[in-house]
């Protein structure tokens, strides 16, 4: 067992000095290990430097380059793409205020004047926030004018977390699987517009038409609880309206 011993000690019998060379001999052992890890560190620094500098230097491109990108690229990019949706959003508006709204609404999917159309948005800047607004434009656009199939692509690609914006996206594709003769699928998109997010606008509406989607596939308990939500939830809403009627009519069929 190693005892202590003051510095200066000298070893005085026989075992004190064999074990004080197996001491310095440990010791040494430890330093020239060391030492060779070092040694063999250092060689394969040199071997491989180049290799080294190759990577760290990739790595620099890659930051550099996606700094680059944002700067001279997808920041002027989602600018411009800005720009061209003027017009097209100006024909979506005079659509949704105005008279004469097919043709409207086309002028917005196509474009006019010499500008881009919401379809030339998504096919050319679809990676920019005007790209994306776009397939909602788009797919309100053709909602309008009965083309569901195309409605429920454009919806569908939009993507937002917009608390007015996404419930409206979501409870456009239900109006267009509703009129596809799908109520599954309707149901199932005013349900996700009711859960993504509640305001005095949105979940209302999307409440009494799930509601009544859910009567008309028999599933009244589902009914009745979305009718009478909005009768304690939203009691000024439109949708509030004479609605003991419609607690009364699911309550029947239960």
């Amino acid at each position: 067992m190693a005892t202590y011993k003051k510095r200066g000690y000298k070893p005085k019998t026989k075992e004190e000095k064999v074990e004080a060379i197996e001491e310095n001999s440990t010791t040494a052992e430890v330093f020239n290990t060391l030492d060779e890890g070092a040694s063999k560190a250092e060689d394969w620094a040199v071997k491989n430097q180049k290799n080294i500098f190759i990577l760290i230097g990739l790595a620099a491109v890659i930051v550099l380059g996606y700094l680059g990108y944002n700067k001279f690229i997808a920041e002027p990019k989602a600018d411009e793409a800005m720009n061209e949706m003027f017009t097209a959003q100006k024909y979506f508006e005079e659509a949704v205020n105005g008279t004469a709204k097919d043709s409207l609404y086309n002028l917005a999917l196509a474009g006019g004047e010499g500008k881009y159309g919401m379809l030339d948005i998504v096919s050319e800047y679809g990676s920019t926030r005007a790209g994306n607004l776009a397939n909602y434009y788009a797919g309100i656009a053709y909602l309008n004018l009965k083309d569901y199939t195309n409605a429920v692509k454009h919806l569908s690609d939009f993507k937002t977390d917009d608390a007015v914006l996404g419930p409206v996206a979501k409870g456009g594709i239900g109006d267009a699987f509703v009129q596809l003769n799908q109520p599954e699928d309707a149901l199932g998109y005013y349900e996700k517009a009711i859960a993504g997010s509640t305001n005095e606008y949105t979940t209302p509406m999307y409440l009494f038409k799930a509601a009544n989607v859910a009567l008309g596939l028999g599933q009244a308990d589902k009914a009745l609880g979305y009718f009478k939500r909005i009768k304690e939830e939203f009691s000024s809403a439109a949708e509030a309206t004479n609605i003991d009627v419609f607690i009364g009519r699911a309550e029947a069929k239960n």
